[in-house]
């Protein structure tokens, strides 16, 4: 099969579109061939500095596409059924092969370019919001970085739970992308300042909640935009900032903050429902998956780069 793999970690001009073993179907897995690549924010930092698994390594978390194999222990799904599926690593190829646990059916009729970028961003919003966040209606919930799938997720996820959502972007336009997923407030972070845009917002009070996939500088001032008993879901580290952050600010109020990842429980009964409830709700138009640019698997060094300049509202895909 055909395959962006690298053979060392670097910029994403490491990447080379070659021909690499078919992947092996294991008794409690299946191989789909691959119709939609959603690259997420971890298969960046993967290929520039995470461990690589194989040599030439295959990156990435999420793709959707049809069953063409499945495992001997497998008994609810089958050959020709459409699925996204998650995993360590394997997404940019033709082929992957994944445990069933990590599959997703996907309703018929749903566009699988979009069905590709549910289960990662929708599910990691929801652990943010709802498992960890301890989100209630009438809440204010910040979201930083709500631009990217994550936000746009936590965005219609957080106003749909009866919240005010505030989100962050780098620009005005990016941010009138936003309103009409629910966001309430926009604040521009490079023109202005976060704090003091959130306190005013908040009549100086500051918010119940933030999701903050970016860390660094920015998740420092996540910590002082809370409330009393305000939680902040730390989600990534986007901003690619060293992490030494002053956490005395949390005491005076009573505030919190979680480390999320959906990983550690995505194959909980738990985890798999709800990102099969987010699923069944895109296919039904309750919740919108933002796709900003398609590219094809050749062009997955191209497709990085566009992800690293910081342009691309919603989720990047590679068709192979």
């Amino acid at each position: 099969m055909k395959a962006a793999v690298y053979y060392e970690n670097g910029p994403p001009s490491v990447f080379k579109y070659e021909d690499v073993e078919d992947p092996h179907c294991y008794a409690a897995g299946v191989v789909i061939k691959v119709e939609a690549v959603s690259i997420e924010g971890g298969d960046t930092l993967n290929r520039g500095g995470g461990a690589l698994i194989t040599v030439p390594h295959v990156v990435g978390y999420q793709a959707a596409g049809t069953i063409v194999q499945v495992g001997k222990e497998v008994a609810h799904l089958k050959v020709g059924q459409r699925v996204v599926t998650v995993n360590a690593f394997g997404s940019h190829a033709e082929f992957r092969s994944v445990p069933a646990r990590n599959a997703w059916p996907v309703p018929d009729g749903f566009d699988i370019k979009q069905a590709s970028a549910i289960p990662v961003p929708f599910g990691t919003a929801d652990d943010c919001l709802f498992e960890f966040g301890r989100l209630k209606a009438g809440e204010t919930v910040l979201v930083q970085a709500g631009a990217g799938a994550v936000g746009i997720a936590a965005i219609q996820l957080a106003k749909r739970a009866g919240a005010r959502v505030f989100a962050t972007a780098s620009s005005d336009d990016r941010l009138a992308r936003l309103k009409p997923l629910g966001m309430d407030h926009g604040i521009n972070y490079v023109t202005h300042d976060l704090v003091g845009e959130v306190m005013k917002l908040t009549d100086n009070k500051g918010v119940d909640l933030i999701v903050d996939p970016v860390g660094g500088s920015t998740l420092q001032k996540s910590l002082l935009a809370l409330g009393h008993r305000g939680r902040v879901s730390m989600v990534g580290n986007a901003g690619r900032e060293k992490m030494s952050i002053d956490v005395s600010s949390l005491m005076g109020g009573n505030r919190s903050l979680t480390g999320v990842f959906l990983g550690a429980e995505i194959m909980t009964d738990r985890a798999h429902d709800m990102i099969q409830r987010h699923i069944g709700d895109a296919g039904q138009g309750k919740l919108k998956v933002v796709i900003d640019k398609i590219f094809t698997l050749k062009e997955a060094a191209a497709a990085h780069a566009y992800i690293e300049s910081r342009k691309a509202v919603g989720r990047v895909v590679l068709i192979p």
